[in-house]
């Protein structure tokens, strides 16, 4: 059975209630439960912080031992050397998401220090550019 880790960053504990405008109205909790639901054969874990460390200190954790991870870095995606060195530092690979087109808002989204060590980079399909990045690694 493959083993997947969904690492999400900074306010994306708010998804359902933070600007569904641009990010749904629907939990990251009950999105995850139709994706596991959807890929039984696939052990999802998730992990969420609004805190730079921790996520590196998840990578760490996961980083030699899983078959991917799928990274949501949200705001540290654009400013966070340090996720950046973790993501270049492990072994299994990461694809980097966004649940927003990035190139299609502020200027300074346009730039992430993930992209260069990741496997590939999934923006703009909403939440199912999770899905997209889970496909990946079947």
């Amino acid at each position: 059975m493959k083993k997947l880790s969904i690492i999400n960053g900074p306010n994306l504990n708010l998804l359902g209630k933070r600007e569904p405008a641009i990010y749904g109205s629907l939990s990251f909790t009950e999105f995850l439960e139709e994706i596991k639901e959807k890929y039984p054969n696939i052990k999802i874990d998730y992990f969420q912080s609004n805190i730079e460390g921790e996520i590196i200190n998840k990578l760490h954790e996961v980083g030699f031992s899983y078959d991917g991870i799928i990274l949501n870095a949200a705001a540290y995606t654009h400013t966070s050397v340090g996720i950046g060195d973790a993501v270049k530092a492990i072994e299994t690979p990461v694809v980097e998401v966004h649940i927003s087109n990035t190139f299609n808002r502020e200027e300074f989204r346009h730039q992430s220090f993930i992209s260069p060590n990741a496997k590939g980079v999934i923006l703009g399909f909403g939440l199912q550019s999770y899905e997209l990045a889970i496909q990946s690694f079947i």
